[in-house]
């Protein structure tokens, strides 16, 4: 994309400032901040868009501090995060290469050929040239020492005398590649806070590496909450189908995360309340009961638990009633609220910087992008709508109701909607979603038959 606002880097320390008025000296959260049960208005309760993310992301990374690395093995590290700085085991190249098929050639020409002789990849080298010989060499093959450059097979000719001749000037050293052009043993290649993307896996296996020094990669439960839910079949006698059972492990998966599974339960606080505590994962997710209504139990497992509340409600629609709790043992639960894209945006807000910072991967840079027409916004609290991306700008998609997955089906991303809205032209900040949606014709340009508000 082009035409990208940059935020201000202070954007989270101011948030983290805000963080530490909303909580008392001893770190806990405030009364007016905290429990469901609470006498304050939920306006009053709940946490600022902006403050939510920081303080997701301050668990996350606080959580990360007491988790040691793993070495896993070279063709498993795709998509982790170096834990320190990969450092070059030998000499690349380790042995003077040619870079070319052709010749290597001693000295000046013309040369004398051996017939017989090829050096190939693999195969080490001819021996030693004595000025005025030359070799068949194959790209990548050990240059003989005595060579003094490689001619390609195309820039040179041989005459019936059986030599070698050149037609263009030869340059001491061409289509050789040194030992240790790239780099030398011990070099530092790459610093710890690296993804690991397919093109590391080459370099580190380049280097030497069969193995590679990991951050673990957060362990998630996925529990999906109700007894209104199907997994299969139509909707039928006030029953609807579970949206959020298929949508969440992928998701999840995508934003780096190891998902040990997902489990359905009823409206059973017991029940719940054995699978938050009986779980081995680093972060449970939950779906559902999260507001106050007869079988909303989350609040109660977390008391019961012994769990803190960082976030309890935030100033965004849809998914005011996420929250954020810390659990036993470094762990933490966040709640979504049921509907789906209320739950995608509790997973935008809370569980992406929470996961990203838990597996020590980089937050990526915060931008904007201008919207084309006028997005209505809530009288008080940030909105996040589905978007595309067309041209240079940004287009709110219109199926963007809390109950609604369509328009996030089509989106590449999440709009940012300040209170109030945003008027024709005003840059938006934009949340990306954990995958690239392409289409034919590019971002952006396959979203046919899709609404626009």
């Amino acid at each position: 994309m082009t035409m990208k606002e940059r935020l201000p880097d202070d954007g989270v320390d101011d948030a983290l400032a805000l963080l530490g008025r909303a909580r008392t000296d001893s770190g806990a959260p405030r009364a007016d901040a905290g429990r469901a049960g609470s006498a304050v208005p939920e306006a009053h309760r709940a946490t600022p868009w902006p403050e939510a993310r920081a303080v997701a992301a301050r668990a996350g990374k606080d959580a990360a501090e007491a988790r040691e690395p793993v070495r896993v093995p070279l063709g498993q590290g795709l998509g982790q995060v170096l834990a320190e700085p990969l450092r070059a085991l030998t000499d690349l190249p380790s042995f003077d290469t040619s870079a070319m098929d052709g010749w290597a050639v001693a000295g000046p020409g013309p040369w004398r050929i051996d017939p017989e002789g090829a050096v190939l990849a693999g195969h080490g080298s001819a021996g030693e040239l004595a000025d005025g010989d030359a070799v068949r060499i194959a790209t990548g093959a050990r240059v003989p020492s005595g060579a003094t450059a490689v001619v390609r097979s195309e820039h040179s000719r041989t005459d019936a005398a059986g030599h070698l001749h050149a037609l263009r000037a030869v340059v001491h050293g061409q289509d050789i590649r040194p030992r240790g052009q790239e780099c030398r043993t011990g070099d530092r290649l790459l610093t710890a806070g690296n993804a690991v993307t397919p093109a590391v896996l080459g370099l580190a296996a380049a280097a030497g590496y069969d193995e590679l020094t990991v951050r673990p990669r957060p362990r998630v439960e996925v529990l999906v909450l109700g007894d209104e839910l199907l997994t299969e079949g139509l909707p039928h006698e006030g029953l609807i189908r579970d949206a959020l059972g298929p949508m969440l492990g992928p998701w999840l998966a995508a934003l780096g995360a190891e998902v040990l599974g997902t489990r359905r339960i009823g409206d059973d606080a017991e029940a719940l309340f054995a699978a938050v505590t009986g779980s081995a994962a680093d972060v449970v997710i939950t779906t559902g009961g999260t507001a106050a209504g007869p079988v909303d139990h989350v609040h109660s497992v977390l008391d019961k638990a012994g769990a803190t509340l960082l976030v309890d409600g935030v100033k965004v629609r849809p998914g005011h009633p996420m929250l954020l709790a810390r659990l036993e043992g470094a762990r933490h639960l966040v709640g979504l609220p049921g509907n789906p894209l209320a739950a995608v945006s509790g997973l935008l807000t809370l569980a992406e910087p929470l996961l990203r910072a838990l597996a020590g991967s980089p937050a990526p840079g915060p931008y904007r992008l201008p919207v084309g027409a006028e997005v209505p916004g809530h009288p008080y609290d940030t909105r996040l709508v589905p978007a595309v991306h067309r041209g240079d700008g940004v287009e709110v998609l219109h199926y963007n109701g809390p109950a609604m997955l369509r328009g996030i089906a089509a989106a590449h991303g999440m709009a940012v909607i300040p209170p109030g809205g945003a008027r024709p032209g005003q840059p938006l900040e934009i949340l990306d979603l954990p995958w690239q949606v392409m289409s034919a014709e590019g971002p952006g340009g396959g979203a046919q038959g899709v609404c626009f508000t």
